[in-house]
Protein backbone atom coordinates (compact mmCIF):
# COMPACT_ATOMS: atom_id res chain seq x y z
CA UNK A 1 0.00 0.00 0.00
CA UNK A 2 1.24 3.65 -0.47
CA UNK A 3 3.08 5.46 2.32
CA UNK A 4 0.84 8.38 4.01
CA UNK A 5 2.34 11.14 5.94
CA UNK A 6 0.70 13.96 8.06
CA UNK A 7 1.50 17.44 7.59
CA UNK A 8 -0.09 20.35 9.31
CA UNK A 9 -3.44 18.80 9.77
CA UNK A 10 -3.51 16.49 6.87
CA UNK A 11 -2.93 12.94 5.71
CA UNK A 12 -1.67 11.78 2.08
CA UNK A 13 0.27 10.10 0.01
CA UNK A 14 3.77 10.42 0.74
CA UNK A 15 4.95 11.31 -2.61
CA UNK A 16 1.99 14.24 -2.73
CA UNK A 17 2.93 15.79 0.87
CA UNK A 18 4.75 19.56 0.78
CA UNK A 19 5.42 22.16 3.32
CA UNK A 20 6.83 25.19 2.04
CA UNK A 21 10.08 26.24 0.68
CA UNK A 22 10.07 29.39 2.85
CA UNK A 23 9.37 26.66 5.94
CA UNK A 24 12.53 27.42 8.66
CA UNK A 25 13.15 24.21 8.62
CA UNK A 26 14.43 23.62 5.21
CA UNK A 27 15.77 27.24 4.82
CA UNK A 28 17.95 27.11 8.18
CA UNK A 29 17.35 23.65 9.90
CA UNK A 30 15.51 25.53 12.31
CA UNK A 31 13.25 22.60 13.37
CA UNK A 32 13.44 19.68 15.53
CA UNK A 33 13.24 15.73 15.50
CA UNK A 34 11.99 12.62 17.32
CA UNK A 35 12.22 9.44 15.91
CA UNK A 36 10.15 6.41 17.42
CA UNK A 37 9.99 2.42 16.77
CA UNK A 38 6.70 0.49 16.63
CA UNK A 39 7.26 -3.13 17.40
CA UNK A 40 4.50 -5.92 17.27
CA UNK A 41 1.85 -2.91 16.85
CA UNK A 42 3.69 -1.61 20.47
CA UNK A 43 5.15 1.73 20.45
CA UNK A 44 8.42 1.58 22.15
CA UNK A 45 9.23 3.99 25.29
CA UNK A 46 6.88 6.55 23.50
CA UNK A 47 6.85 8.96 26.63
CA UNK A 48 10.49 9.02 26.76
CA UNK A 49 10.56 10.37 23.50
CA UNK A 50 8.15 12.63 23.43
CA UNK A 51 9.49 14.11 26.52
CA UNK A 52 12.50 14.66 24.67
CA UNK A 53 10.54 15.98 21.79
CA UNK A 54 9.36 18.59 24.40
CA UNK A 55 12.53 19.61 25.22
CA UNK A 56 14.21 19.94 22.15
CA UNK A 57 11.18 22.41 21.44
CA UNK A 58 11.91 24.17 24.73
CA UNK A 59 15.79 24.39 24.42
CA UNK A 60 14.95 26.22 20.27
CA UNK A 61 12.16 28.07 22.06
CA UNK A 62 9.64 26.82 19.35
CA UNK A 63 6.27 26.55 20.42
CA UNK A 64 4.98 22.56 20.39
CA UNK A 65 2.59 22.58 17.54
CA UNK A 66 0.02 20.07 19.61
CA UNK A 67 -0.07 19.09 22.82
CA UNK A 68 0.73 15.57 23.92
CA UNK A 69 -2.03 13.81 23.71
CA UNK A 70 -2.96 15.28 20.10
CA UNK A 71 0.46 14.20 18.95
CA UNK A 72 0.09 10.69 19.83
CA UNK A 73 -3.14 10.66 18.06
CA UNK A 74 -2.00 11.78 14.91
CA UNK A 75 1.39 9.30 14.94
CA UNK A 76 -1.38 6.38 16.18
CA UNK A 77 -3.83 7.56 13.05
CA UNK A 78 -0.41 7.35 10.71
CA UNK A 79 0.66 4.01 12.40
CA UNK A 80 -3.27 3.06 11.05
CA UNK A 81 -3.44 4.55 7.73
CA UNK A 82 0.19 2.47 7.11
CA UNK A 83 -0.87 -0.77 8.52
CA UNK A 84 2.43 -1.59 9.52
CA UNK A 85 3.26 -4.03 12.80
CA UNK A 86 6.68 -2.90 12.88
CA UNK A 87 8.04 0.86 11.40
CA UNK A 88 10.28 3.26 12.40
CA UNK A 89 8.32 6.12 13.04
CA UNK A 90 9.65 10.08 12.29
CA UNK A 91 8.08 13.68 13.75
CA UNK A 92 9.58 16.83 12.70
CA UNK A 93 8.72 20.25 13.82
CA UNK A 94 10.17 23.16 12.29
CA UNK A 95 9.68 26.84 13.43
CA UNK A 96 7.23 27.28 10.64
CA UNK A 97 6.98 29.40 7.26
CA UNK A 98 8.19 33.06 7.03
CA UNK A 99 10.11 35.43 4.82
CA UNK A 100 13.36 34.38 5.05
CA UNK A 101 15.00 36.35 7.77
CA UNK A 102 17.25 35.35 10.30
CA UNK A 103 15.71 36.78 13.85
CA UNK A 104 12.32 34.73 14.81
CA UNK A 105 9.20 35.20 12.79
CA UNK A 106 6.23 37.05 15.02
CA UNK A 107 3.51 34.80 13.96
CA UNK A 108 4.69 31.47 11.98
CA UNK A 109 2.62 28.79 12.91
CA UNK A 110 5.39 25.49 13.33
CA UNK A 111 5.14 22.50 11.28
CA UNK A 112 4.68 19.52 11.95
CA UNK A 113 5.46 16.43 9.91
CA UNK A 114 4.85 12.69 10.85
CA UNK A 115 5.92 9.93 8.77
CA UNK A 116 6.22 6.13 8.50
CA UNK A 117 9.11 3.35 6.93
CA UNK A 118 9.19 -0.29 7.74
CA UNK A 119 11.38 -0.71 10.20
CA UNK A 120 15.05 -2.68 9.76
CA UNK A 121 16.63 -4.24 12.52
CA UNK A 122 20.63 -5.51 12.80
CA UNK A 123 20.42 -8.71 11.24
CA UNK A 124 21.33 -11.75 13.01
CA UNK A 125 25.13 -12.01 11.84
CA UNK A 126 25.71 -8.41 12.88
CA UNK A 127 24.10 -9.10 16.08
CA UNK A 128 26.06 -12.78 16.64
CA UNK A 129 29.58 -11.20 15.43
CA UNK A 130 29.33 -7.74 16.39
CA UNK A 131 29.81 -4.65 14.05
CA UNK A 132 32.75 -2.20 12.53
CA UNK A 133 32.95 1.41 13.20
CA UNK A 134 35.83 4.15 12.66
CA UNK A 135 36.50 6.90 15.12
CA UNK A 136 36.59 10.83 13.18
CA UNK A 137 37.00 14.11 14.83
CA UNK A 138 33.96 15.79 16.11
CA UNK A 139 32.72 18.35 14.06
CA UNK A 140 29.47 18.93 15.71
CA UNK A 141 28.30 22.30 16.93
CA UNK A 142 28.05 22.66 20.66
CA UNK A 143 24.83 21.88 21.65
CA UNK A 144 24.54 18.06 20.42
CA UNK A 145 22.16 17.76 23.20
CA UNK A 146 18.98 19.16 20.94
CA UNK A 147 17.66 16.47 18.49
CA UNK A 148 18.19 19.42 15.56
CA UNK A 149 17.54 18.89 12.07
CA UNK A 150 21.14 20.40 11.42
CA UNK A 151 22.63 16.86 10.68
CA UNK A 152 25.56 17.70 8.15
CA UNK A 153 28.34 16.91 10.42
CA UNK A 154 26.46 13.37 11.31
CA UNK A 155 25.79 12.74 7.64
CA UNK A 156 29.46 13.28 6.44
CA UNK A 157 30.80 11.50 9.31
CA UNK A 158 28.07 8.30 8.73
CA UNK A 159 29.04 8.51 4.64
CA UNK A 160 32.91 8.10 6.08
CA UNK A 161 32.18 5.62 7.91
CA UNK A 162 29.97 4.12 4.45
CA UNK A 163 32.96 4.59 2.77
CA UNK A 164 35.28 2.56 5.05
CA UNK A 165 32.94 -0.80 5.31
CA UNK A 166 31.95 0.18 8.08
CA UNK A 167 28.34 0.90 10.21
CA UNK A 168 28.82 3.61 12.61
CA UNK A 169 31.45 6.06 13.23
CA UNK A 170 32.32 6.89 16.69
CA UNK A 171 33.16 10.92 17.46
CA UNK A 172 36.39 11.96 19.97
CA UNK A 173 36.81 15.61 20.87
CA UNK A 174 40.45 16.64 20.67
CA UNK A 175 40.51 19.48 22.03
CA UNK A 176 40.93 18.56 25.61
CA UNK A 177 44.23 16.46 25.48
CA UNK A 178 46.33 14.26 23.97
CA UNK A 179 44.15 11.31 24.17
CA UNK A 180 40.86 12.59 22.94
CA UNK A 181 37.41 11.56 24.68
CA UNK A 182 35.09 9.81 22.68
CA UNK A 183 31.65 11.94 22.74
CA UNK A 184 29.07 9.26 20.71
CA UNK A 185 28.53 8.23 17.61
CA UNK A 186 27.29 10.33 14.09
CA UNK A 187 23.69 8.73 15.05
CA UNK A 188 24.33 6.44 18.16
CA UNK A 189 25.46 6.11 21.82
CA UNK A 190 29.14 4.96 22.78
CA UNK A 191 29.68 2.49 24.90
CA UNK A 192 32.80 0.33 26.51
CA UNK A 193 33.31 -2.25 28.94
CA UNK A 194 37.04 -1.00 30.44
CA UNK A 195 39.82 -2.79 31.58
CA UNK A 196 38.17 -2.83 35.16
CA UNK A 197 34.98 -4.33 33.74
CA UNK A 198 33.09 -1.07 34.44
CA UNK A 199 30.44 -0.12 32.10
CA UNK A 200 30.96 3.33 30.76
CA UNK A 201 29.29 6.06 28.51
CA UNK A 202 29.53 9.72 28.06
CA UNK A 203 27.61 11.46 30.58
CA UNK A 204 24.61 13.52 29.58
CA UNK A 205 25.44 17.34 28.47
CA UNK A 206 25.80 19.64 25.59
CA UNK A 207 28.18 17.13 24.13
CA UNK A 208 25.84 14.60 23.32
CA UNK A 209 22.32 13.75 22.96
CA UNK A 210 20.39 11.69 25.75
CA UNK A 211 19.46 8.91 23.73
CA UNK A 212 16.37 7.10 24.73
CA UNK A 213 17.47 3.76 24.43
CA UNK A 214 20.83 5.00 26.22
CA UNK A 215 18.58 5.30 29.42
CA UNK A 216 16.86 2.05 29.66
CA UNK A 217 19.90 0.44 28.95
CA UNK A 218 21.46 2.27 32.14
CA UNK A 219 18.24 1.09 33.94
CA UNK A 220 18.38 -2.53 33.09
CA UNK A 221 22.29 -2.51 33.35
CA UNK A 222 21.84 -1.70 37.33
CA UNK A 223 19.01 -3.70 37.66
CA UNK A 224 21.28 -6.81 36.38
CA UNK A 225 24.69 -5.85 38.87
CA UNK A 226 26.08 -4.30 36.53
CA UNK A 227 28.83 -1.80 37.82
CA UNK A 228 28.22 1.21 35.47
CA UNK A 229 29.48 4.44 35.60
CA UNK A 230 28.44 7.74 33.14
CA UNK A 231 31.74 8.93 33.02
CA UNK A 232 33.39 9.43 29.61
CA UNK A 233 36.04 6.97 27.92
CA UNK A 234 39.42 8.10 25.70
CA UNK A 235 40.64 7.29 22.45
CA UNK A 236 42.94 4.96 24.16
CA UNK A 237 40.95 3.29 26.66
CA UNK A 238 38.25 2.60 24.03
CA UNK A 239 41.42 1.03 22.23
CA UNK A 240 41.72 -1.21 25.47
CA UNK A 241 38.35 -1.94 26.20
CA UNK A 242 37.13 -5.55 27.02
CA UNK A 243 33.88 -4.90 25.04
CA UNK A 244 32.19 -2.25 23.41
CA UNK A 245 28.56 -1.60 21.85
CA UNK A 246 26.87 1.20 20.71
CA UNK A 247 22.67 2.03 21.53
CA UNK A 248 19.89 3.52 19.58
CA UNK A 249 16.42 3.15 18.25
CA UNK A 250 16.88 1.38 15.63
CA UNK A 251 20.14 -0.10 16.06
CA UNK A 252 18.74 -1.46 19.67
CA UNK A 253 22.07 -2.77 21.63
CA UNK A 254 24.87 -3.92 19.10
CA UNK A 255 28.28 -5.12 20.22
CA UNK A 256 31.40 -3.26 18.35
CA UNK A 257 34.14 -5.41 17.52
CA UNK A 258 36.71 -3.84 15.17
CA UNK A 259 36.97 -0.56 15.80
CA UNK A 260 39.25 1.11 13.28
CA UNK A 261 40.46 -1.96 11.93
CA UNK A 262 41.45 -3.67 14.96
CA UNK A 263 39.50 -5.79 17.03
CA UNK A 264 38.02 -5.72 20.20
CA UNK A 265 39.77 -8.09 22.84
CA UNK A 266 38.99 -11.41 21.45
CA UNK A 267 36.72 -9.64 18.50
CA UNK A 268 33.73 -11.25 19.84
CA UNK A 269 30.90 -9.59 21.56
CA UNK A 270 31.22 -9.88 25.53
CA UNK A 271 29.59 -11.54 28.50
CA UNK A 272 28.06 -7.64 29.09
CA UNK A 273 27.27 -7.01 25.96
CA UNK A 274 25.27 -9.97 25.42
CA UNK A 275 23.34 -9.72 28.92
CA UNK A 276 21.83 -6.11 27.87
CA UNK A 277 21.35 -7.10 24.45
CA UNK A 278 19.01 -9.37 25.59
CA UNK A 279 17.39 -7.32 28.11
CA UNK A 280 16.70 -5.05 25.98
CA UNK A 281 15.56 -6.99 23.12
CA UNK A 282 12.74 -8.26 26.27
CA UNK A 283 12.33 -4.40 26.85
CA UNK A 284 11.28 -4.21 23.40
CA UNK A 285 9.20 -7.10 23.08
CA UNK A 286 11.70 -8.75 20.17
Amino acid sequence: MARIAYVNGRYGPISAARVSVEDRGFQFADGVYEVLKLIRGRLVDADRHLARLRRSLGELRIEPPCSDAALQRVVKETITRNGLGNALIYIQVSRGTAPRNHPFPAAAKPTLVVTLRRLNLPGATELEKGTKIITLLDERWGRCDIKSTGLLPNVLAKQAAQEAGCREAWLYDAAASDDPVITEGSSTNAWIVDENGVLRTHPTGSAILGGVTRSVVLELAVAAGVKVEQRAFTLGELRRAREAFLTSATSLVLPVTTIDGHPVANGMPGETTRRLMADYAAHCGI
